[in-house]
């Protein structure tokens, strides 16, 4: 058997892997859930995903990759481990080449983390590479060439806003905003509002289903059950599609106030490029309902969603795996 090349898509939310000549094999929530009393591991990915807060106390759904990157070690070589067997990409004779991606500007140390993370799962050779990068290659970019390309990739744990040209990153730029802080943002806001608590799941699924940020329509509604912190009992409330802008309105703007601050920074040349070309949006946040018309009126800049927003990063994997030479020099 031949060892199998793969690519890691490492994410906040989610984990993605692509094999060489296969595609994309899985994808499956970054959770581990563990019994706290005998450390033994319960669950992994889409079956700890399910347990979210309705595990007994022994029984915790760890999420062990922060913002990007890993924040706790042990964990996350857990569920890689378990992923890497699941698809079979290693044998006693045969072991991996992976490629794993990680956000842009994040120190060496966290670096290496991730570098050992995927060593330790029995990888022949790791390869790094930054996330922008990659999910504009995904996207379908041509970045090889002397023309500016922008990409704002919105995960669950940060956005990376990237100029890209000559197979490089010009400017760039990684916050710690992004899909778990919008979730985040709308439990506060209910909480604060309606003295009610709700789920990260009843969250998201406002978040995803139900929030426009562009144009909210003020007759549309929404019923979410929760537990009002009064009395301490079930309760159900209704709200309008204006709330979920509003508690998501300081988050989107520090995220355009970082995408004008790469732009800033972007040589003059590059940026008329942008200004005609425009910007991909990928990640799962291009999905937002709205977000993209709010970010093409506020910039004065043609945004478009990529294709595949959510697969963008792993597919960009596939894409480099094909062209090992390059990886190994820019992994020098």
């Amino acid at each position: 058997m031949l060892a199998k090349d793969i690519g890691i898509d490492l994410g906040t939310a989610n984990v993605l892997i692509y094999i060489k000549g296969e595609g994309i094999v899985l994808n499956e929530p970054s959770i581990v859930a563990i019994d706290t009393e005998n450390k033994k591991v319960i669950a992994v990915g889409l079956e700890a995903s399910e347990m979210l807060g309705r595990t007994p106390e022994h029984v915790k759904a760890i999420k062990p990759m922060k913002d990007g990157v890993i924040a706790d070690f042990e964990v996350t070589e857990i569920m890689l481990n378990t992923f890497i067997k699941k698809i079979k990409a290693r044998s006693l004779l045969a072991r991996p080449r992976i490629l794993i991606c990680c956000p842009s500007n994040i120190t060496q140390v966290e670096k290496n983390a991730i570098k050992e993370a995927a060593e330790r799962t029995g990888a022949r050779r790791v390869y790094i590479e930054e996330e922008p990068k990659v999910a504009a290659i995904g996207a379908g970019m041509e970045i090889s060439k002397p023309s500016a390309h922008m990409v704002v990739d919105i995960g669950g744990g940060t956005t990376d806003i990237a100029i890209l040209s000559m197979n490089d990153m010009v400017t760039s730029s990684s916050i710690k905003i992004a899909g778990n802080l919008f979730d985040q943002d709308i439990i506060n806001y209910i909480k604060q509002k309606y003295k009610l608590l709700i789920g990260e799941k009843t969250a998201e699924e406002i978040k995803i289903n139900f929030a426009n940020v562009y144009n909210p329509d003020k007759k549309e509604k929404m019923d979410i059950k929760g537990r009002n912190l009064v009395t301490g009992l079930p309760h159900t409330i209704s709200i309008t599609q204006e709330e979920p802008k509003e508690a998501l309105q300081e988050s989107i703007d520090k995220i355009v106030n970082s995408i004008t601050s790469v732009l800033e920074q972007t040589p003059p040349e590059l940026a008329a490029d942008i200004v005609d070309r425009g910007m991909v949006v990928t990640g799962g946040g291009a999905l937002l309902k709205g977000l993209t018309d709010l970010l093409q009126e506020q910039l004065a800049i043609p945004t478009l969603i990529a294709d595949s927003p959510l697969t963008c990063v792993v597919e960009g994997t596939g894409i480099l795996l094909n062209n090992i030479k390059q990886l190994e020099k820019d992994n020098k």
